[in-house]
């Protein structure tokens, strides 16, 4: 008797470390090392009239489209410090 009850309290302990281990690799492959990222400003220095035709955005840069005020073009931000790292512009 003492037995399966050594074996139910070792193998409770290996249900609830490993449920652990479990949350921690998931949370760790989300994201989650280092908590929420800072919210960056960025200013873009574009003439009145510009208007924003889409967004698109990976891990570390945002594209976006704009259009009005001269030719179609598209800015390129880095998400780290919200600097424009890239700007493109179609010929009217």
């Amino acid at each position: 008797m003492a037995a399966l009850k050594a074996a139910v309290v070792i193998m409770g302990i290996m249900i609830v470390a490993g449920f652990a281990v479990l949350v921690g690799t998931l949370v760790t492959r989300m994201g989650g090392r280092g908590g929420p990222a800072a919210p960056v400003a960025a200013t873009l220095d574009e003439p009145a009239g510009t208007r924003i035709t889409g967004v698109s955005a990976n891990a570390e840069h945002l594209a976006v489209s704009l259009q009005g005020a001269g030719p179609d073009r598209v800015v390129v931000l880095d998400l780290r410090n919200g600097r424009v790292v890239a700007r493109a512009s179609l010929a009217r």
